[in-house]
């Protein structure tokens, strides 16, 4: 049942990633689903809430609970901390804590400070998730693995920028379309070299990255359509995107 909980949490908190994960063999799904119910449950903790004190206490309670994991004794319960437990690898606990203390920034409302901070959060936050689901699948640590990760991110990061500004924050570091054009490119270039090493155990991982292409090629291409919210895929250029992929076995 926890499993089956930790599904719906991804269904209705991660969309692009439940059809991923659905896309997956039903043993990569055993993995996957805890790995991104974790997520979406940190994500959402600085959202939740106005006060900043009890959203910082939320992104603590699940430290504490990954510090429990990796003392390996008893584990508070939660439907997704139970199931975490069982398939994460005790390497991959500091990739989360990373993940769950970089999501602080989601707490304030204060720009990041330098572009360098910008690519930190991203490759803390998917890029951490990215590199935990692969190693949970059965590959090696990888700095590719981090890559895709933190590509993908990115284009996720463009795709909510309208929802961040209309909630006050500042997403920008650069604010010129050729700030996010360059930064778009690169990410793109980093996810064409990772991709050719993807080793076959963590395709289904990696596969959730899908839409990092095409979003990413859109912004290169017109980069005013990140404020203006003009990136989401049509739905069947989403799923037709990912079954195309899958039927490939690419990742």
């Amino acid at each position: 049942m926890s499993l089956q909980a930790c599904a719906e949490i991804v269904r209705r908190g991660d969309p692009d990633r439940f059809l991923s994960a659905m896309a997956a063999p039903p043993e990569a799904r055993r993995v996957l689903f805890p790995l991104y119910a974790f997520n979406v449950e940190v994500a959402r903790a600085p959202w939740v809430t106005q006060e900043p004190m009890i959203a910082e206490m939320r992104l603590q309670w699940w430290r504490d609970a990954l510090a429990e994991i990796a003392a390996g004794g008893v584990i508070r319960s939660h439907e997704v901390t139970t199931e975490l437990a069982h398939i994460l690898p005790q390497g991959m606990v500091p990739v989360l804590d990373r993940l769950v203390k970089a999501r602080r920034w989601d707490v304030y409302r204060e720009p990041f400070e330098d572009a360098q901070a910008f690519e930190t959060y991203l490759a803390a936050t998917s890029g951490g998730l990215m590199q935990a689901a692969c190693v949970a699948l059965g590959s090696r640590a990888d700095p590719g693995f981090e890559a895709i990760g933190l590509t993908q991110g990115l284009a996720n990061f463009w795709r909510a920028v309208p929802r961040l500004l209309a909630a006050g924050r500042a997403p920008f570091v650069g604010e010129s379309h050729a700030d996010r054009a360059e930064l778009s490119r690169q990410a793109l270039g980093r996810l064409t070299q990772a991709r050719r090493d993807v080793p076959a155990t963590a395709r289904p991982a990696t596969r959730a990255a899908w839409l990092a292409g095409p979003v990413l090629r859109r912004v290169m291409r017109d980069p005013s359509a990140v404020a203006e919210g003009r990136l989401e895929p049509s739905e069947f250029a989403r799923k037709g995107t990912l079954l195309w992929r899958a039927a490939l076995r690419q990742s």
